[in-house]
């Protein structure tokens, strides 16, 4: 590479999101190089490993990434070193997703074979398709072909994540049912051996599906027979919860260039005002009115990763409980205005009793919220 292009490749924006494999390419490297377990057909890393990647392991020097018990990580390894796939199910912002990039990541180092389901999937985009102009001049032939990520998987022995599966039009989810049976994909363009795929070692399917869109399309009884169920619920650890919204907003601020974090007051305001509205109790056993939309962790460090982008480009500071107020009505209430009402009635009649300068702070910046 010349001078002039290194110093391009330098000054290239970095990637806002990089995937698990990227993100944590050093832990991954050293584990398969530690790694002495024993390991699945197919797989990077033995079970010890994967767990370890997963849930952390400080003699190893291995952050937790994600908060969940151990024995649904060890539940998810045995399904995908089995026949069956994996449907993680649970409401929106339980980490499903998170949980599915990690496996993926840790058992075929690679996390981007992904299909996302909507109304508009085909079993196209999830099987294969042809480059249109070597079709017409070539007929079909292998490099007409056009992989989708079930056939990049089959072929080189991958996991594959299949996000929100329940909203995929039924014709589509039936596609799976004899990819997860025989482990075979055919391609009836094509004659002889290339006609049929034949999935090796490794491959597996992740699926996810949010309990509130279950109902959109909901799985045959046949599809739903190939997959085992784990569900994950919102984090009930209320000290464990806290520290997970430390940690990631610290991750995140940082590469949004925010030197400084918010203060732990602001995020305490914040974790407990989450959980009180989610659960619809306070800590003193009184009841509160529970929002429609989910609280769920990742929408509270989107919240505290806001916070202290506001404070620091707007002040210089990491934030403050009147930034919280700011923000919870786009998060928490969005378009429903009956929301915001419980909101507020939270605020006056919750907050405005509680001691301590930051509650203080929250109760009087009660008048941001709009309406």
């Amino acid at each position: 590479m010349t001078r002039a292009r290194r110093n391009e490749a330098a000054k290239a924006p970095a990637l806002q999101r990089p995937p698990a494999e990227v993100l944590h390419a050093e832990e991954l490297a050293r584990l398969r190089d530690e790694d002495s377990g024993p390991r699945p057909p197919g797989w990077q890393l033995s079970l010890q490993a994967v767990r370890a990647f997963i849930l952390g392991d400080a003699a190893k020097g291995l952050r937790r990434k994600l908060v969940c018990p151990p024995s649904l990580v060890e539940r998810c390894m045995v399904t995908l070193a089995t026949n069956r796939g994996l449907l993680l199910v649970g409401e929106p912002g339980t980490a499903k997703s998170l949980l599915s990039e990690l496996l993926a990541a840790a058992v075929s180092g690679v996390s981007t074979l992904t299909i996302q389901g909507g109304a508009a999937t085909t079993e196209d985009h999830i099987r294969y398709s042809w480059n249109y102009a070597l079709l017409v001049n070539e007929g079909p032939s292998p490099r007409a072909l056009v992989p989708g990520p079930m056939y990049l998987g089959m072929k080189q022995g991958q996991l594959v994540r299949f996000e929100e599966i329940t909203r995929c039009p039924l014709e589509v989810q039936d596609a799976l049912l004899s990819l997860l049976s025989e482990r075979v994909l055919a391609v009836p363009e094509l004659e002889g051996p290339e006609g049929m795929l034949f999935a090796r070692e490794g491959f597996n399917i992740i699926a996810t599906a949010n309990t509130r869109d279950r109902g959109v399309n909901e799985m045959s009884a046949a599809l739903k027979r190939r997959f085992n169920f784990e569900t994950l619920f919102p984090i009930l650890d209320a000290d464990a919860e806290l520290q997970l919204v430390k940690e990631e907003s610290a991750r995140l601020l940082a590469r949004s260039g925010v030197p400084v974090t918010p203060p732990d007051e602001v995020l305490e305001v914040l974790v407990r005002t989450f959980r009180e509205l989610r659960t619809g109790e306070v800590k003193d056993g009184q009841a509160v009115e529970k929002l429609s939309t989910v609280l769920s962790t990742a929408e509270a460090v989107s919240v505290a990763h806001a916070v202290g982008v506001r404070g620091w480009y707007l002040r210089g500071d990491g934030g403050t409980p009147a930034d919280v107020v700011e923000c919870l009505a786009g998060t928490a209430a969005k378009d429903n205005a009956e929301d915001l009402k419980k909101i507020r009635r939270y605020l006056e009649q919750r907050v405005g009793h509680r001691t301590g300068a930051h509650w203080r702070a929250l109760y009087e910046a009660r008048f941001l919220l709009p309406g």
